[in-house]
């Protein structure tokens, strides 16, 4: 089985580009799925965060506030680091046992859709990869849009990342997710079909 990579900035259309990728019949894999699975209550993903940032991160329900933990880690550099130290190997375990049941059940491709493929230095690990770009405004807008953060919230978010333009840089294909959404999935049929090509991987199953 493929394992093909799949990754974009923040509001930059990773989501729909996935979403359109299951319709298709492809498989996905989503870290941030897997992320919440880390730290799922009783983990100890979740007793090793609740460690590194004290109780206060935790909600009546015993669940981790995300919205604190993200909070706190865009604020601070190393605890980000230490965060990702933490819940990094434990999703990295739980995708390739996603991959290792997909590949039992005879999926000829899947794809792993992730923001930090290219941060975490494992792009070659997700050939081909697949890069979503939108320019900042647009990112911007549609943030606000969706989150209701303010455009100053929203681009101190997208700066905080990687540049996109870095991404695109070691990118095998890359999606410009300016128009609107049947552009989009027109474009991602069309990447879809030459990932098939190039895997040597049977288009109709996909029709």
């Amino acid at each position: 089985m493929h394992l093909f990579g799949l990754t974009g900035g923040i509001a930059s259309g990773k989501s729909a580009v996935a979403a359109r990728l299951r319709e298709r019949g492809v498989p996905v894999i989503d870290a941030d799925q897997l992320a919440r699975e880390a730290v799922a209550k009783g983990s100890d993903g979740l007793a090793a965060v609740t460690r590194l940032f004290g109780p206060e991160v935790l909600l009546p329900d015993g669940t981790l506030d995300r919205k604190k933990v993200a909070a706190a880690v865009f604020a601070d550099e190393e605890k980000r680091k230490a965060l990702n130290a933490i819940v990094h190997p434990i999703v990295t375990m739980l995708t390739f046992k996603a991959a290792s049941r997909l590949r039992d059940e005879g999926e000829a491709l899947a794809c792993y859709e992730a923001a930090l493929i290219v941060e975490n230095g494992v792009a070659d690990a997700f050939r081909p990869l697949i890069v979503v770009s939108a320019p900042e405004d647009v990112q911007v807008a549609r943030a606000t849009a969706r989150d209701g953060s303010t455009p100053d919230e929203a681009r101190a978010r997208i700066r905080a990342q990687m540049p996109l333009a870095e991404k695109t840089a070691v990118a095998d294909y890359v999606i410009e997710n300016t128009g609107t959404l049947e552009e989009l999935n027109r474009t991602t049929d069309e990447v879809l079909a030459a990932i098939c090509a190039r895997l040597d991987v049977d288009p109709d199953r996909y029709e």
